[in-house]
């Protein structure tokens, strides 16, 4: 026979196993929480690609994870925050504050809109010129083989290195950065005519310290699984003969792109 002081003893106990049980699910669910923003702010961030300008290295919709550390160097995809303001007004990026919340603690990918994704040509000091007589850019007097990753069309014809002229000598803690779709893209060629202050052609080259990371693998979709590596023909390309100028040094009109 259940007195009623063993039924009370029981209620009890039932709740206190409850409250335990939803104590350790919130322990956890912050603690995953807590994991997934350090891995964000400190190691890997994943981004949803929203414009064409890197096919097909990276398409529309692909989500790439970008390596925070590890450093990056002429050849490497990289993602930059768009300091420069190449897109236009930022404030027009603006999302529900539920989604920054998510992108922040890593359960959502970051969309990229106020964030730009390009392929690092030339790094400070380097002379990047386009194009030679075979119509190819050369990097400190080395032309780049770049058919392993500019865009082909479905019928199997390839973007050149560029349809513009240019010629630069990337400026101290600068890079100078072009989209694999060369066509597509408004990347560092279509901003030399962008001056920062009274620095003529400043806002052609993304800050070092603007860039979020190199990209690593693309995640999703899982048909587009891969890895990237730093194509060959940059390991051909040597130092620069002197040391990087502290404003961009550009030869020439700026392109009409």
């Amino acid at each position: 026979m259940v007195t009623g002081e063993q039924e009370a003893a029981e209620a009890e106990s039932g709740s206190g196993g409850f409250w335990a049980f939803l104590k350790e699910i919130v322990i956890v669910v912050v603690g995953a929480l807590i994991a997934s923003t350090i891995l964000r702010l400190f190691l890997l961030q994943v981004f949803l690609i929203p414009s064409r300008s890197m096919e097909t290295t990276l398409n529309v919709g692909d989500r790439v994870a970008v390596l925070k550390f590890g450093g990056f160097d002429r050849g490497d995809v990289v993602v930059f925050r768009d300091d420069l303001e190449w897109l236009g007004n930022p404030d027009r990026f603006a999302r529900p504050w539920w989604q920054e919340a998510l992108t922040f603690v890593g359960l959502m990918p970051d969309v990229a809109t106020n964030h730009l994704v390009k392929r690092i040509i030339g790094v400070a000091g380097d002379h990047v010129v386009c194009c030679d007589a075979a119509g190819r850019i050369t990097v400190n007097n080395a032309a780049l083989d770049e058919t392993s990753y500019l865009y082909s069309d479905p019928a199997g014809g390839q973007d050149g290195a560029s349809a513009y002229a240019f010629d630069v000598v990337v400026p101290a803690g600068r890079v100078f950065v072009l989209g694999d779709h060369r066509t597509n893209s408004a990347d560092s060629r279509c901003h030399l005519d962008q001056s920062v202050g009274q620095v003529r052609a400043l806002g052609a080259f993304p800050a070092t310290e603007s860039i979020v990371g190199r990209a690593s693998w693309t995640i999703f979709p899982f048909d587009r699984w891969r890895g990237f590596a730093t194509p060959e023909t940059f390991t051909a390309v040597p130092d620069a003969s002197g040391p990087a100028p502290v404003d961009p040094v550009v030869t020439g009109d700026p392109p009409p792109c």
